[in-house]
């Protein structure tokens, strides 16, 4: 089945020209950046997604995009949002590969690290010849992590000796260093600590038989009487309100995923309207399927709408918890919708990836829940709108 977007109207599906917001070179640039994405990312992610494993010949071609220069100190958060949501309309995994790797872990260097961590470590990184992850989630803790955290770091002279379990950790089965967060056993405050990953004591189990983000490779993570220095410790990690900025901004990279899920969901439902024939005609020529594009085209410029309202919150500094999980809550829910559409639309061939449909309805179902499921991020918006906390 061909890709097929180009020849219809809104070849780029943006019936609201949201790329006038941006400068002559920023929309150079998201050009440049959504042609590489769908000629060299989105050929290469079914047959890798139906083998669960990663093309790491990808990595050089990808960092050669300088896609780690998309920070808000590079360019504008929208442009930053938009080559997100791009990656993602190429291909879930690949986009959810550099988010962890990026917008969490070299993220967590970059403004919680030391001169030296950063020096050190930030160069291999950005140029995606060093992984990283960012392990923060346990077998029996996901929401209630900051409270239960049982993964714990005891300072014993100049090192630190780490004891715990981590699960359903991004990266964590091919990352080079992870970052795993610890509760502190002197004063009983979460922190950042820099794990290597032939550390005595690491161990990184694949998780396998995932349904979503095969591409990924996500990992449980046991360390038993780890000891790594002192100083891999992130010194700006003090508890965990420290991780909140990097927790409230990847509930926004999340969120334009799921802009970016949609309009991959509406880009192989259109190109396959246009080119299935029923009865003697394109089946896009039939009022329902017409319909079910609309609302997928919808739902997918509603959830933009209100991303370039969060990216303007993130320039001018205003942006809070509040707004993320309205962001998370409400663009997955749209999500869901459209890709249920784009799967219908499809009929039998929805359920074989070889039409893409079936990984793009799959993956969605990643989005929906990590960086905070739809429950809680909607109970952080109710406290929001209320006052009251239903979490107590």
């Amino acid at each position: 089945m061909g890709l097929g977007r180009e020849e219809a109207p809104y070849p780029d599906a943006d019936l609201i020209f949201v790329t006038d917001l941006l400068t002559p070179d920023e929309r150079e640039r998201l050009a440049a950046a959504r042609s590489f994405y769908q000629a060299e990312v989105r050929p290469l992610a079914v047959d890798y997604w139906n083998r669960a494993e990663f093309p790491f010949e990808l990595l050089p071609r990808l960092a050669a995009q300088n896609l780690a220069a998309t920070g808000a100190a590079a360019t504008s958060h929208l442009l930053t949002g938009l080559l997100q949501m791009e990656l993602t309309r190429a291909d879930t995994s690949i986009s959810t590969f550099y988010g962890v790797h990026h917008e969490l872990f070299a993220t967590a260097i970059d403004e919680l690290g030391s001169p030296e961590q950063r020096e050190r470590l930030l160069p291999g990184l950005l140029a995606l010849e060093k992984i990283g992850a960012f392990a923060l989630t346990e077998p029996g803790h996901g929401s209630d992590i900051s409270r239960m955290m049982e993964t714990t770091a005891t300072r014993s002279g100049d090192e630190w000796v780490l004891n715990g379990t981590k699960r359903w950790i991004g990266n964590g089965a091919m990352a080079d260093y992870v970052l795993v967060w610890a509760r502190d056993t002197a004063d009983r405050q979460i922190k950042g600590f820099i794990v290597e990953k032939e550390r005595p004591g690491f161990t990184a189990t694949p998780i396998e038989n995932k349904i979503a983000v095969r591409i990924v490779q996500n990992a449980d993570i046991t360390l038993t009487d780890v000891r790594i220095p002192f100083t891999n410790w992130l010194p700006g990690s003090r508890s965990f309100r420290d991780t909140n900025v990097l927790l409230r901004n990847s509930r926004v990279w999340v969120s334009w995923q799921a802009v970016g899920q949609q309009l991959a969901a509406f880009d192989v439902a259109r190109a396959y309207a246009l080119e299935r024939r029923q009865f003697g005609r394109p089946i896009a020529s039939f009022q329902l399927v017409q319909e079910q594009l609309s609302r997928m085209i919808g739902n997918a410029t509603l959830s933009l709408s209100l991303m370039v309202q969060l990216a303007r919150l993130q320039e001018s500094g205003r942006l809070t918890m509040d707004q993320a999980a309205l962001a998370k809550a409400a663009c997955t829910t749209r999500m869901r919708e459209t890709v249920a559409l784009g799967r219908g639309l499809l009929g039998g061939n929805g359920i074989s990836t070889g039409y893409e449909m079936a990984k793009i309805f799959a993956d969605a179902e990643a989005i929906y829940s990590y960086e905070g499921s739809y429950e809680i991020n909607a109970l952080l918006v109710g406290r929001a709108v209320t006052g009251i906390s239903a979490f107590d």
